[in-house]
């Protein structure tokens, strides 16, 4: 099982092609209560042309849970070790709600490290206020429950209503509720409670100049167009796309949109270089 001792944390990590450093590199970083398994349909379009990363935060997927280390500037920190152990000098980084904020940060704080930049489903801004307590509530009930017991609450939080309600992708939906199911309570816990108290970036957002693509679906209750268009509008260049039929986990439910859009935005990108 692949790991790297970063930050004094155990990060678990996929790798395409680990001894090809010929191929441009994507590098993949992945919601809340999710892990690099998120980016599947991606990795496996994208991997014949690029060398595609994937890690799970410290606390959620196979990665190790410590006492602490969960705020956004501390898993940026993780990301950059990360890259830095992978002798991974610039990369195309793709980042999907919490993913995206410290995609955010990354390219605030070490541009150099960027060849493009990729935010689906997320938001510059700390967590709305009216929505604390709602998630202080879910992390109690985690805390107590355990995850399973609030899983399918949390089902509509992540997935829009065309996913959840198709019959056809039932065993879909099934799949991930059981990977959703099987989150370990520490770790969920503290990973949310770093979600929760984040600050807010979009008044550092006007200094990126690193070639941005902004997604976001169209039934994202979570992120909804609106969080999505106010970093397009602050950062100078940025493309904004919306995927139809999906939700706050596009990349799950409407991965051939998500595929062709970023498809497409890379291949200007590689263009440039």
């Amino acid at each position: 099982m692949p790991t790297i001792t970063v930050n004094n944390a155990d990060i678990y990590y996929e790798d395409s092609a680990p001894n090809d450093h010929q191929k441009p590199v994507i590098v993949f970083a992945h919601g809340l209560l999710w892990s690099g398994r998120m980016y599947d349909k991606q990795v496996e379009h994208f991997k014949k042309d690029y060398r595609c990363i994937t890690f799970d935060f410290r606390g959620q997927g196979q990665s190790q849970i410590t006492k602490d280390g969960y705020d956004m500037d501390n898993l940026t920190k993780d990301t950059i070790g990360l890259l830095d152990a992978l002798d991974i000098d610039k990369c195309h980084f793709v980042g999907l709600s919490m993913g995206g904020f410290v995609a955010q940060r990354i390219a605030i704080h070490h541009p150099e490290r960027l060849l493009s930049l990729s935010l689906l489903e997320t938001s510059a801004d700390a967590e709305d206020p009216k929505n604390v307590p709602q998630y202080r509530k879910l992390m109690k009930a985690i805390r107590w429950l355990g995850m399973k017991r609030v899983s399918q609450k949390v089902m509509p939080i992540m997935f829009g209503s065309t996913f959840l309600q198709a019959k056809e992708r039932k065993a879909d939906r099934k799949a991930w509720l059981s990977m959703l199911q099987s989150n370990r309570k520490g770790g969920t816990v503290k990973a949310t409670t770093g979600v929760i108290d984040r600050k807010g970036v979009y008044e550092q957002l006007g200094s990126i100049q690193t070639p941005t693509l902004i997604i976001v679906g169209d039934e994202d209750a979570a992120t909804p167009y609106d969080k999505s268009e106010r970093i397009h509008f602050a950062i100078d260049g940025s493309k904004l796309a919306v995927i139809k039929g999906a939700g706050h986990t596009s990349t799950v439910e409407e991965p051939e949109q998500v595929n062709r859009v970023l498809g497409e935005f890379l291949d200007k990108i590689e263009g440039w270089y």
